[in-house]
């Protein structure tokens, strides 16, 4: 298991929702894809975990189907769709650049129902 975390950018935090297939929202049919150029994308494997950051907080995850690799073998896209589940942990995280292999146990995880505020 090779569970992944990547950052949102508060300027980007609004549209990333809208996108489409948000945590609670049901499956709409469509695939989304996290786009990146940190080779840690080849880990993660179907059934993994992708996790979202925002505002200096874990906003929750989205199951992984598969990882697209782009035409020049140096860019991603893991892709997801429905069944993302809002959560969070006790502690802060400043968002970063690229992936991070989650470091925190799973049983640390919390529902996080106002996970669309960036103020929560």
């Amino acid at each position: 298991m090779a569970d992944l975390v990547g950052t949102c950018p508060k300027d980007f935090w609004e549209e990333w929702i809208a996108e489409g297939d948000a945590a609670g929202e049901p499956y709409s049919g469509e695939e989304w894809g996290w786009y990146t150029g940190d080779r840690k994308a080849r880990s993660i494997q179907p059934g993994d975990r992708f996790y979202v950051v925002a505002h200096g907080k874990l906003r929750g995850w989205a199951p992984v189907v598969r990882v697209d690799v782009g035409g020049d073998g140096k860019s991603y896209a893991i892709i997801r769709h429905g069944g993302g589940v809002a959560c969070t942990i006790a502690e802060p995280i400043p968002g970063f650049r690229g992936l991070r292999l989650r470091w925190w146990n799973r049983e640390s995880e919390a529902p996080f129902p106002e996970w669309r505020k960036a103020d929560a």
